[in-house]
């Protein structure tokens, strides 16, 4: 994660189920679901002008960082999410064993 990143704050949108990161007065977001221990991220936007800048990874890691202090296990449908697992196997950990997309 970019270091400019680091210091902003996740904010999960429970009205809209959203994940969200605001850079630059705009916001990047993960949809997602949750039913019980589980959260299951559907899909990853970041507007135009926040493309190319690292933010959509920057909000993936802190989305699975959350996921993990809380001890929720991802179901990670989104196909972002699930290229940035393949590079990163060591947050499998986190991964649901239901979830055969890995």
């Amino acid at each position: 994660m970019k270091a400019e990143y680091i210091a902003l704050p996740l904010v999960k949108n429970e009205a809209i189920h959203h994940f969200e990161l605001t850079v630059e007065g705009h916001t990047a977001f993960i949809d997602y679901k949750e039913s019980g221990s589980k959260i299951w991220l559907i899909h990853t936007e970041a507007p135009a002008e926040l493309e190319g800048k690292g933010v959509a990874t920057a909000l993936i890691e802190k989305t699975l960082a959350y996921i993990e202090e809380n001890k929720y296990s991802l179901v990670p449908l989104c196909p972002l999410v699930v290229a940035y697992l393949k590079r990163h196997p060591e947050w499998k950990r986190i991964v649901d064993p239901s979830a055969n997309n890995l």
